[in-house]
């Protein structure tokens, strides 16, 4: 990407800090922004018909997310974004996203490898995950894949975003601690 490029780009970015346990994007939301973890953690939550919270997603650092539900099916999001840690962001409205990636060419392969791959990937490994892993090789590659994580996120949260409950989680770190001894 040339530097005009990423001159225009920068100009229409913003950085953002947010208090541990402050939200986001609250459910109901129709706000297209889209966000990158610059440091912190975030997570995505719904809450179900009995009124409990239940993690979708984690987004550590260097991870993009969005209001996906506002984004790509122009409907409010079903989900609550909150900061777990004092989280700094960058972020820039989505629409002023669109129009600066339809007047640059090298912006707008940006804007397919953000939303094409980054957002659309994580969707997709996730479904795939419970289709193809089982709650153990989810486990193990979440771990690969965020290999802090279990220092940083409550159980109950990681529980959620791998479909298992927290006894569950702690039977497969068990079963993890005993094959390796």
């Amino acid at each position: 990407m040339d530097f005009k490029s990423l001159i225009v780009l920068f100009r229409n970015i913003k950085t953002k800090t947010f208090e541990k346990g402050e939200v986001i994007i609250q459910a109901g939301s129709s706000e297209k922004v889209l966000f990158y973890v610059r440091k912190g953690l975030v997570r995505s939550y719904l809450i179900n018909d009995n009124s409990d919270e239940i993690t979708f997603q984690l987004f550590p650092e260097q991870q993009p997310f969005a209001n996906a539900h506002a984004i790509l099916l122009d409907e409010p999001s079903r989900f609550t974004y909150q900061s777990l840690e004092k989280s700094k962001v960058y972020l820039i409205d989505f629409n002023s996203f669109q129009k600066l990636t339809a007047q640059n060419a090298q912006l707008l392969e940006l804007n397919r490898l953000f939303l094409g791959k980054r957002l659309l990937k994580q969707s997709f490994q996730r479904v795939e995950s419970f289709v193809l892993l089982s709650p153990e090789e989810r486990y193990q590659k979440y771990i690969r894949d965020f290999p802090e994580i279990n220092n940083r996120a409550p159980d109950k949260y990681i529980a959620n975003v791998l479909g298992v409950t927290p006894v569950s989680l702690s039977r497969i770190r068990q079963r993890i601690a005993m094959k390796k001894d």
